[in-house]
C-alpha cells in the first residue's frame, strides 16, 4: 500500500482522494462480482460449456398486455387494464362521483 504524507498534500487533493475513496469503496463488492464471474466464465469454457448452460439460463418471459377492463367515461379511446397505477383520468371519474362499475367495459 503506499504510504502518503496527508500534510502535505493540498485541500484539493485530499478531497479528490477522498471522493476516490469514497467511489473504491462503493464498486469494491461489484468489482469482486465481476471478476469471479470472469473466472467462473473461463473455467466453464476450459471445460467445453458456457456459464448459462451449466446453471441453466434464465429465460425472460413476458406477458401479454392485459385487456382494457375500464374505458373513460367521455373518450372511449382511454382504457385501463385495472392492473397498477391508477390513471387520473379514472381517480377524476371517481372523484366527480362515477362508480368503477360504470365505466367497466363489458
Amino acid at each position: 500500500m503506499a504510504d502518503f504524507d496527508l500534510e502535505a498534500l493540498s485541500l484539493s487533493e485530499l478531497k479528490k482522494m477522498q471522493k476516490d475513496v469514497a467511489k473504491a469503496i462503493s464498486t469494491f463488492e461489484d468489482r469482486q462480482k465481476a471478476e469471479a464471474r470472469a473466472k467462473v466464465e473461463a473455467f466453464a469454457r476450459d471445460l467445453g460449456y458456457s456459464l448459462a448452460e451449466l446453471v441453466g439460463a434464465e429465460m425472460k418471459t413476458t406477458r401479454a398486455p392485459a385487456p382494457p377492463k375500464y374505458w373513460h367515461p367521455e373518450n372511449p379511446a382511454l382504457t385501463w387494464s385495472g392492473r397498477g397505477r391508477k390513471p387520473q383520468w379514472f381517480v377524476d371519474a371517481l372523484t366527480a362521483g362515477t362508480t368503477p362499475g360504470d365505466m367497466e367495459i363489458r
